[in-house]
C-alpha cells in the first residue's frame, strides 16, 4: 500500500500560458450579438407572463366551478359573472396596444 503513495499513476506537464486577445471590432460584434440575444429572451418571456396570467385567470375559474358542492341559481350566477370578468380580464391583457 506504500508502494502506491509513492509512485503517483499521473504527472504534471507545464502549459505555456496564451493569453486570449480580442480585436475592439470582435469584442463590439460579441456584444451586440449577446444584447440582440437578451433582447429576445426578454420579449418571450413578457409573451410567457401574459400566457401564465390567462392560465392561472381560466385555471381559477374552473376551480371554483368544481369546488362548489351545492351549486344554487345564486351561486351560479356568481360563478357566471367571475368567469365574464375573466374573460373581459384576459381580453384586455391579451389585446395589442
Amino acid at each position: 500500500m506504500t508502494n502506491v503513495l509513492k509512485t503517483p499513476h499521473f504527472t504534471v506537464e507545464e502549459e505555456a500560458e496564451t493569453v486570449a486577445t480580442q480585436e475592439p471590432a470582435d469584442h463590439a460584434a460579441a456584444t451586440k450579438m449577446l444584447m440582440l440575444g437578451l433582447g429576445a429572451l426578454s420579449k418571450r418571456s413578457l409573451v410567457a407572463l401574459a400566457d401564465l396570467f390567462c392560465l392561472l385567470t381560466v385555471a381559477s375559474v374552473f376551480w371554483l366551478f368544481i369546488s362548489t358542492p351545492d351549486p344554487n341559481v345564486m351561486r351560479l350566477i356568481q360563478l357566471g359573472g367571475y368567469c365574464l370578468f375573466v374573460l373581459a380580464a384576459n381580453w384586455i391583457v391579451r389585446r395589442k396596444p
